[in-house]
C-alpha cells in the first residue's frame, strides 16, 4: 500500500498549512476560539478560498476529493494548528446531503463548500450516551408537511448555523433503530430556542429547545423512518475526521515537548539528555505512530462496501486515538513541569482539546463497546 499523497494532496497540504503558519497563531486562535462567536467568519472563508471545505466531497458532489485520505490530510492540518472552526458541522451535514438528498436539497452544498452557510447536526439530546437510536425528539406529519418537538445537546455551533440537520422520531420507541428521520431545518425557523456557550476547549455549542417547528414536506432528507443507518454513515465521516484532528494535535503536542527537552536545562545541561526522560519520549513517539496507522487504516476503509468491516476499523479508530490522545497530553505537561498548564503556552490547549475529542461522538468506552459487538 503507498502511504504518500498525490500531488493535489500535497498541494493542498502546503497552502493550508502555510496559511494556518502565517496567519492563524496561537493568539489569535484563542482570541477567537474563546470569543463570543467561538471562530472567525473571515478564517472561515478563507478556509473556505484555500479548499479545505472542498476537499471533504467529491468533484461530482461540487468539490475536488472527497476520499478518505482527503478528508484525513484536512483534518490533520487542522489539529495540528487547533482550528476551531466549524469544519466538522460542514462534512457531517454536506455528507447527509451527497448520500440521501434529492437535487433540489444538494443545491445548498455549494453554500456549504463556499462558507457561506453554516450547517450543523442537531442529534445528541439531553439523555443520550452516544447512541444513534436514542431520540426521543419527535416529528409528526401536519397537512403536508411537519411538526418537530424536542430538545438536543451540545451541537456545535447549533446557536450560529443556517442550516441544521436535525433527526426526529417519526415513528416506534426511543432507542428503536427503525423509525428515525432526518430533517433539513433552516436554523431561524420559528419555535427553535438556543442557548449557545464557550466549550471548554474552545469553539461554541447550543442547547436547542424545539417547540412546534413546522417545516415542509421537502425538509424530510432520505427515506421516512430510514435515518439511522443514514447517522451512522455519516458519524463515520466525522470519526475519521475527530482521528485524523487528534494525529495533528498529538503531533504538534510531541514536537513541542521535545524541543522543550532540548532547550531546558538543569544541572548546566538540557533535560533530554536524561534517560528517564529519554525513554518516555521515546514512548510518546510511538503512541503517535500507532495513531497515525489507525488514521491511515480509517482513511483507507472509508469506501468500504462491507459495513461491519468498516465500522469495526472506524471505531478501532477513535478508540485509539482517544487513549493515545489522552495519554500524550498527560505525559506532554508532566515533562513540561508547572509551565505545561499554563494559559499563555499553546500546549495547556492542546490538551484540552485531546481530551475532549475523546468524548465527541463516543469516547473509548462506547467504542470498545461498540467493536466488540460488530465483532461478535
Amino acid at each position: 500500500m503507498n502511504f504518500e499523497h498525490n500531488e493535489d494532496r500535497r498541494m493542498l497540504a502546503d497552502a493550508l498549512g502555510r496559511y494556518l503558519s502565517e496567519q492563524y497563531p496561537a493568539e489569535y486562535r484563542n482570541t477567537t476560539a474563546y470569543g463570543s462567536t467561538g471562530y472567525s467568519a473571515e478564517t472561515y472563508a478563507k478556509l473556505a478560498e484555500i479548499g479545505a471545505i472542498g476537499a471533504l466531497f467529491t468533484e461530482e458532489q461540487g468539490g475536488f476529493g472527497g476520499q478518505g485520505p482527503d478528508i484525513a490530510l484536512v483534518f490533520e492540518a487542522l489539529g495540528n494548528h487547533l482550528v476551531a472552526e466549524p469544519l466538522l458541522g460542514a462534512l457531517l451535514v454536506g455528507r447527509a446531503l451527497t448520500e440521501a438528498g434529492s437535487e433540489a436539497q444538494k443545491a445548498q452544498l455549494e453554500g456549504i463548500i463556499g462558507g457561506s452557510t453554516l450547517a450543523a447536526l442537531a442529534h445528541d439530546e439531553p439523555a443520550n450516551h452516544y447512541e444513534l437510536n436514542r431520540v426521543a425528539t419527535t416529528a409528526r406529519k401536519n397537512g403536508n408537511g411537519w411538526v418537530l418537538d424536542g430538545a438536543k445537546a451540545v451541537v456545535l455551533f447549533g446557536d450560529q448555523a443556517q442550516l441544521l440537520l436535525v433527526s426526529a422520531r417519526t415513528s416506534g420507541a426511543v432507542g428503536d433503530q427503525a423509525g428515525i428521520s432526518l430533517f433539513l431545518v433552516p436554523g431561524n425557523t420559528p419555535g427553535i430556542t438556543a442557548r449557545g456557550y464557550g466549550r471548554i476547549d474552545g469553539g461554541h455549542a447550543a442547547e436547542l429547545v424545539l417547540s412546534g417547528v413546522q417545516v415542509g414536506a421537502d425538509a424530510l432528507l432520505g427515506a421516512e423512518g430510514a435515518g439511522h443507518a443514514l447517522l451512522e454513515r455519516i458519524t463515520g465521516f466525522g470519526l475519521l475526521a475527530l482521528a485524523a484532528e487528534s494525529l495533528g494535535a498529538t503531533d504538534k503536542a510531541k514536537g513541542d515537548t521535545l524541543e522543550y527537552l532540548r532547550t531546558r536545562k538543569q544541572f548546566g545541561v538540557p533535560i533530554g539528555s536524561f534517560q528517564a526522560l529519554q525513554h518516555r519520549m521515546a514512548d510518546m513517539l510511538l503512541e503517535v505512530e500507532q495513531a497515525r496507522s489507525a488514521v491511515i487504516n480509517a482513511a483507507a476503509a472509508m469506501d468500504d462496501t462491507d459495513r461491519v468491516a468498516r465500522e469495526k476499523v472506524l471505531s478501532a479508530a477513535k478508540y485509539s486515538v482517544g487513549k493515545i490522545g489522552t495519554l500524550i497530553a498527560e505525559e506532554a505537561i508532566q515533562l513540561h513541569g508547572g509551565i505545561g498548564v499554563t494559559w499563555e503556552l499553546p500546549l495547556a490547549h492542546y490538551a484540552k482539546r485531546l481530551v475532549m475529542i475523546d468524548h465527541q461522538l463516543g469516547d473509548m468506552d462506547h467504542h470498545l463497546a461498540r467493536w466488540m459487538a460488530l465483532a461478535a
